[in-house]
C-alpha cells in the first residue's frame, strides 16, 4: 500500500468516526437530530465557498441521481469547469466529489480534511454526511468550477446541502421512500422535499401524482417562485428505443384557444413557468440511459438546464446528454445472456425495472440477485417483480444496515417466489451466472445500491482476470 492509500484510508477513518447515519438502522434515524445549524456555522467558519459558484440543487425519491448527471454533462459540453455531488458512491468514496466527470483525487481528499478539522473541532455534533457535503463545497472551490449539481441526500429541508440559494431548484419523482424521516403520506415527503424551495429561485418538477403536486404548488406560490412542471408545460415523447439509447422529444405545450392563452397568462403571473420563454419549440435528445423513466429524466434535466440562467445552448445539451455515464442504472454491461446492474431499492423503482425489463427482454425470466436494507418495503418490491422472477438469489452486502438473508427468505416465501440464500456476494453472482448459463435468463442485480456495487465489483474482477 503507497503512503497516499495509507493516508487515504486513515482520512475515511476521520469522516466515518463521526455519526454516519447512513449506516444507522431506521429507528435511530428516525430519532436524529437533523437541522442545519451545525452546517451553516461550519460553512461560516469556512468563508462559504459555496457563495461561490452557481448550483443547480435537486431533490427527489427517485430519479435525482440521474437527472443530477444529466446536468452536469450537459453544463460541461458548454464549456463549463463542472462540479457533481452526489450519493452514496458505488465504488470509492471520492466518486461522491466530482470535477468534470472524474472524482477528485486520494490526495486532494486528503489535503481537504487536514483543512477542515480545526473548523470542525469548534462545532459540536457534526456528521459525516455534513462533513462530506462540507468537503465538496471546498472541492468546488478550490478546483475554481463555475457551475455545480447538488443531488440532496435525504429529504431536503433539512438535509445539508440545503445551505445554499441555487440557481434553480429541481424536484424529481416522489414515491414512498425513508417514511421514518420524511413521513408516511405523500405529502408529508412532498412537504420536506419542497424544503429546497428558495424565495423566488425558480422550481422545475417531474411530473407528480396530485398529492404530491398540490404540497409543490403551494410551496413554490408561497415563496414566488415559477414551477415548470414537465408533462404540463413542457410535454415529452419518446421516438426511439434500443439497448444502444434512446431518443426524446421535448416541446412547450402549444395553447389551442384565446381561453387557453388567458388562463395561461394569469397563471404566469402567479407562479409559472420559468422555462416557457428559454425553450424552443421541439428539440430531440439522445441519452444513453434506458427505461422510459429516464425519459422523465432528461425531459426534467433539460428543463432544469433551461431555466437555471446559465449560458447553454440546444446543441451543447443534445452533446452533454449523449455522452452522460450513470453507472448501475439498468446498466447491461453484458448483452447475452444479459447481465444488468441496477440501484432500484424500493417499490416504485422496482415497478419502473420491470417495465424497463419488459420494454428490452420482454419475456425473459430473471435470476435476481437481492439483498436490501432493514428499512425497506421488500414485499412491495417482490409484488412488483415477482412476474419475472424466475430465482431469487438472496445476498447480503458488507454493511450495517444489511437485512439478514433468512428474513429476506421468509418475505420471499410469503410472496410465493423462489429462493436460494448464497453468501457473500461473489458467490451470488458465480451461482447467477452458472445457472443463467443453462437457460439464457437474465441474471439482473438489484433491491439494494450496496450489493449492486459489490456485484459490480466482483464482475470487473470475472472479466479483469478472463
Amino acid at each position: 500500500m503507497t503512503d497516499i492509500e495509507k493516508r487515504y484510508n486513515l482520512a475515511l477513518d476521520y469522516l466515518y468516526s463521526f455519526v454516519d447515519y447512513s449506516l444507522k438502522h431506521s429507528s435511530e434515524l428516525a430519532k436524529a437530530d437533523f437541522n442545519l445549524d451545525r452546517m451553516f456555522a461550519l460553512m461560516e467558519s469556512l468563508g462559504n465557498p459555496q457563495k461561490k459558484y452557481p448550483i443547480i440543487h435537486v431533490a427527489g425519491t427517485k430519479g435525482k441521481g440521474s437527472v443530477s448527471a444529466l446536468c452536469a454533462w450537459g453544463l460541461k459540453a458548454a464549456g463549463y469547469q463542472v462540479g457533481l455531488y452526489t450519493s452514496p458512491h458505488l465504488l470509492d468514496y471520492t466518486e461522491r466529489i466530482q470535477v468534470n466527470g472524474q472524482p477528485i483525487s486520494h490526495a486532494q481528499l486528503i489535503e481537504l480534511i487536514e483543512e477542515i478539522k480545526p473548523h470542525v473541532a469548534k462545532i459540536e455534533k457534526l456528521t459525516t454526511f455534513e462533513l462530506t457535503t462540507a468537503l465538496a463545497f471546498m472541492a468546488f472551490a478550490r478546483n475554481r468550477i463555475n457551475a455545480a449539481v447538488f443531488e440532496v441526500g435525504l429529504g431536503g429541508r433539512l438535509d445539508a446541502t440545503n445551505v445554499i440559494t441555487p440557481k434553480v431548484s429541481v424536484i424529481t419523482s416522489l414515491s414512498y421512500d425513508h417514511m421514518a424521516v420524511l413521513g408516511d403520506t405523500l405529502a408529508k415527503i412532498a412537504a420536506e422535499k419542497a424544503g429546497i424551495i428558495k424565495e423566488s429561485v425558480p422550481v422545475v418538477s417531474s411530473p407528480q401524482k396530485d398529492e404530491a403536486l398540490e404540497v409543490l404548488e403551494r410551496v413554490a406560490t408561497q415563496r414566488h417562485c415559477a414551477l415548470t412542471l414537465v408533462g404540463r408545460e413542457v410535454k415529452f415523447e419518446l421516438l426511439e428505443s434500443s439497448l444502444d439509447g434512446q431518443v426524446v422529444s421535448i416541446w412547450r405545450r402549444w395553447l389551442s384557444s384565446p381561453k387557453d392563452v388567458h388562463l395561461h397568462r394569469t397563471q404566469v403571473q402567479v407562479s409559472r413557468p420559468a422555462a416557457y420563454s428559454t425553450i424552443n419549440d421541439e428539440i430531440k435528445l439522445r441519452i444513453p440511459l434506458l427505461g422510459l423513466h429516464q425519459i422523465e429524466n432528461a425531459a426534467t434535466a433539460y428543463v432544469a438546464l433551461r431555466t437555471c440562467g446559465l449560458k447553454i445552448t440546444d446543441a451543447q445539451i443534445q452533446n452533454g446528454f449523449s455522452r452522460v455515464h450513470w453507472p448501475a442504472r439498468f446498466e447491461v454491461v453484458r448483452r447475452e445472456p444479459p447481465v444488468i446492474l441496477d440501484s432500484a431499492h424500493n417499490q416504485d423503482s422496482f415497478e419502473k425495472l420491470r417495465e424497463t425489463l419488459e420494454q428490452y427482454f420482454p419475456g425473459r425470466p430473471v435470476y435476481l440477485i437481492f439483498g436490501a436494507s432493514e428499512d425497506k418495503n421488500i414485499p412491495g418490491m417482490f409484488a412488483e417483480m415477482k412476474p419475472k422472477i424466475k430465482k431469487l438469489l438472496i445476498t447480503r452486502a458488507d454493511h450495517p444496515r444489511a437485512l439478514e438473508v433468512e428474513a429476506i427468505q421468509k418475505l420471499a416465501e410469503q410472496a410465493g417466489v423462489e429462493s436460494e440464500a448464497v453468501t457473500p456476494v461473489k458467490p451470488a453472482l458465480l451461482r447467477a451466472l452458472e445457472l443463467s448459463a443453462k437457460d439464457g435468463s437474465i441474471v439482473l442485480s438489484a433491491g439494494s445500491i450496496f450489493v449492486t456495487a459489490e456485484v459490480m465489483q466482483e464482475w470487473k474482477s470475472l472479466n479483469e482476470s478472463a
